[in-house]
């Protein structure tokens, strides 16, 4: 029966780490979709091309609450697999978005995609965090990190070279072209999507039938969930527990801080007059600071420290790290926004367990709210973009500083609010 139970941990954590590979690569792809749709949709500002990240993370507020709704009905395989149909669906609207060179029908393919993605993220992130005890959560989710991480840098070496590796000289070129030539070099830059996309769609319907028909156990959170702390006992809403609400507005701040340091970076390269040609890897440097953060995450948690010693640790490392952008300049300045994908990557492994735990029976629709909070990847980078044409993009960098402060409180305090 141990053996049993062994080899099913084994497979559930298989199917979850593949299904956060998924989410890795359609979600860090965006970074570079930023700077290349500015230019096959001709758009004026980076405010413009910045909804690029609205437009996709917004639906995880839009669609949380609905999604533990289903997952109710459904479960959490059925769930899981339903998201996966849905994200193929947005995915194949990037072909009529591509042919018509519509950045509207664009931003609407990324927020079904991001649909698909809170109903996936509402089963998968608690799936990960209760299937075993909760002390050791922040492993299991840090590994499920690592799947997401290589995803996104594998999404952009190979989205960077189908879709900008020529876009110094095109932008160049533009200039001086007429304009039928001018339509007709972008229409088939923005052609480029058009096979990548498919591929993606047909990837995704596959695993929902593989899923489907998979022998992944759906798990009761009805009760406490192995490991955890008994606090849900005598509540009758989810809103009364005061760790969780701290949560959410954490993951928030957090959600913001680590888009803009993988989303904005390609874009503030280029600012500094840095080339497309090199900048369009800059996002894969933040990602690889993730997973060297994830790597210690793994060793260090919860051997040598706590989740919560881990998250202060973090916020330190966001506070100093974005100053070092502000304060420096060039190549330098750049390599500190990779760097704080060091600083947030032990954020989500560690705010989701402290926010959830103790949940009970409201697991879900916690996850739910919790899921909803990734809407900071949606708003940040716009008051990013505000500020970068108030200021200029360097200076704009200044905002992350309370939201790092924020995070530091949450892990000394906030964690533990309601549980005495």
């Amino acid at each position: 029966m141990t053996q049993a139970r062994s080899s099913s941990y084994v497979m559930s954590i298989t199917i979850i780490g593949i299904l956060f590979f998924i989410f890795g690569f359609v979600t860090w792809i965006n970074g570079t979709l930023i700077p290349y749709l500015k230019i096959a949709c001709e758009l004026k500002t980076d405010f413009q091309s910045y909804l690029v990240a609205t437009a996709f993370f917004i639906a995880y507020t839009v669609m949380a609450i609905p999604a533990s709704y289903v997952l109710k009905k459904t479960g959490y395989k059925k769930g899981m697999s339903v998201g996966l149909f849905i994200m193929a669906v947005g995915a194949i609207l990037f072909v009529p978005a591509a042919q018509a060179r519509n950045y509207d029908l664009f931003l609407v393919g990324l927020f079904i995609i991001g649909t698909g993605l809170a109903l996936l993220q509402t089963a998968s992130n608690p799936y990960a965090t209760i299937i075993g005890p909760i002390e050791s959560a922040a492993t299991r989710i840090s590994i499920m990190g690592i799947c997401n991480k290589v995803a996104g840098i594998l999404a952009g070496l190979i989205f960077g070279y189908i879709a900008l590796s020529d876009a110094d000289a095109l932008e160049a070129s533009l200039k001086t072209m007429d304009e039928a030539t001018k339509n007709a070099t972008l229409n088939e830059l923005a052609s480029r999507v058009i096979v990548p996309y498919m591929i993606i769609a047909g990837v995704l319907v596959f695993l929902a039938v593989a899923i489907l028909f998979s022998a992944l156990p759906d798990i009761d959170d009805s009760g406490e969930g192995e490991g955890q702390s008994v606090v849900a006992s005598g509540k009758s809403s989810v809103f009364q527990f005061p760790h969780l609400v701290l949560g959410v507005i954490t993951l928030f701040l957090y959600v913001g801080v680590e888009v803009l340091a993988g989303d904005t970076i390609i874009s503030y390269g280029k600012s500094l007059g840095i080339e497309l040609a090199t900048a369009r890897y800059f996002t894969q440097a933040t990602l690889a600071c993730m997973l060297v953060g994830y790597v210690i995450g793994i060793i260090a948690i919860p051997k040598f420290m706590s989740q919560a010693t881990a998250l202060k640790i973090c916020a330190w490392l966001g506070v100093v790290f974005t100053i070092g952008a502000v304060f420096t300049g060039g190549f330098v300045s750049v390599a500190f926004i990779a760097l704080l994908g060091l600083a947030n990557s032990l954020m989500w492994p560690a705010i989701f367990p402290l926010a959830i735990d103790g949940l009970g029976k409201f697991t879900k629709i916690g996850s739910a709210l919790l899921i909803m909070a990734i809407a900071g990847g949606a708003i940040l980078p716009l008051v990013y973009g505000w500020l970068s044409e108030l200021t200029n993009s360097q200076q704009a960098y200044w905002m992350m500083v309370p939201c790092y402060l924020f995070i530091l409180y949450f892990a000394t305090k906030g964690y533990k609010a309601g549980k005495a």
